[in-house]
């Protein structure tokens, strides 16, 4: 995977993952690899890959060995019947190193292929202890992108009751988050996104609001942005 390293491309995903001081991915590193090369390493790799050396690399200073490693950890969950390795344990490895998932793109590659997919027939309430109290803005982003599972499946309902935790969130990154689920339920029950928005889009953040609507008709959006 270092072979695939271009130094050319590191200021511009530096900027892009906002790692100046004082911004939400402050002190990462890149190497200069994208995602489909990334994604590539992993359909080559992941048969022979293990827990240990999934640790390794999530203690790497870098931060696509870090996105390598959940995508592995991703294709050994959905592939555990053939492999023998523990859905659960995938599971508990990763809510165990939720320290090395520290951005935004790091959660949302992972995080409804392997909590989201996992709680699809269990108990949710881990979800909302997250949004509620993860103690990153990462922790709290996997609470609410996880449900992005159900939603395929469907099921809304907790994506909605999540949303109602952010509501006086103070992070753009997730009013983007949660916006973004809430476009997805509606695409799938419009109805119910507009009974979840009416008592609400007058308090919750703009940025949310405006990412939860992108797909009503324009005369629908701007009533929305007026209120």
């Amino acid at each position: 995977m270092l072979d695939s390293a271009d130094p050319s491309q590191v200021e511009g995903l530096s900027r892009f993952f906002k790692t100046g001081k004082g911004q939400y991915g402050e002190g990462d590193k890149f190497l200069g690899i994208k995602v489909p090369v990334t994604r590539s390493v992993v359909k080559d790799c992941w048969r022979s890959a293990g827990f240990p050396e999934l640790e390794e690399c999530l203690s790497s200073e870098y931060h696509e060995v870090r996105l390598a490693a959940l995508l592995t950890l991703v294709e050994i969950f959905k592939h555990s019947a053939k492999t023998g390795v523990s859905r659960k344990d995938c599971i508990d490895f990763y809510l165990s190193h939720t320290q090395a998932i520290n951005n935004w793109d790091l959660v949302d590659l992972s995080c409804y292929s392997l909590l989201g997919e996992w709680l699809m027939d269990k108990d949710r309430s881990i979800l909302y202890e997250l949004a509620s109290n993860g103690k990153t803005i990462w922790e709290q982003r996997i609470g609410i992108v996880s449900t992005m599972a159900f939603i395929r499946k469907g099921q809304t309902a907790d994506t909605f009751a999540i949303a109602d935790i952010f509501l006086n969130h103070p992070h753009d990154l997730i009013h983007k988050a949660v916006g973004w689920l809430l476009r997805e339920a509606g695409k799938r029950d419009k109805t119910a996104l507009v009974a979840w928005l009416e008592p609400r889009c007058r308090k919750m953040p703009r940025t949310m609001l405006r990412y939860a609507i992108e797909k009503f008709p324009e005369n629908e959006r701007k009533r929305y942005m007026a209120r």
